[in-house]
């Protein structure tokens, strides 16, 4: 069974962003074919490339997780099926310590979000912190991506950044 552990962080405001100058970005256009509490079906092209993604519930940090490489044409056909908006994001992978950042930048009606998250082999592991990691929002079910599509964080009432 697939697991994936992740934790999430927001980019701190007063960070110097030479290092994402430095890197090259993705462009990720995702759906939701299911977003029920306890389950969620996501399709996913990231650049000339396509995935489908089933996710189970989160206990802690972590959750069952199996992704499935699929044809762009039968992710674009999907992606019309999807139920909500869609998410667009460049994505950057920023190398830090033997370890590997991926930063989302949101486009459209999430613009302005910037999430970092870091993928664990374990919930207990010890990862160095890059200096422009801001505060962990692991867990605030907001800044999950599945409810992005429905209460996108350009019209959040208030902004904890």
């Amino acid at each position: 069974m697939g697991v994936e552990i992740e934790r999430k962080f927001l980019i701190r405001e007063d960070a110097d962003d030479r290092w994402l100058r430095e890197a090259h970005g993705i462009l990720y256009v995702q759906g939701y074919l299911s977003r029920e509490r306890g389950r969620t079906v996501r399709v996913r092209i990231a650049g000339d490339k396509a995935y489908l993604t089933i996710k189970g519930e989160v206990q802690g940090i972590s959750r069952a997780e199996f992704e499935y490489p699929i044809p762009v044409e039968d992710a674009r056909a999907m992606l019309t099926l999807c139920d909500g908006p869609l998410i667009d994001k460049t994505r950057h992978l920023i190398p830090h310590e033997g370890h590997v950042w991926e930063v989302d930048i949101f486009h459209g009606k999430n613009e302005g979000l910037i999430i970092a998250e870091i993928e664990l082999e374990k919930e207990t592991q010890e990862v160095p912190m890059p200096e422009w990691v801001g505060k962990e929002v692991t867990g605030d079910r907001r800044y999950y991506n599945s409810s992005l599509a429905d209460h996108p964080f350009g019209i959040w009432q208030e902004r904890e950044t």
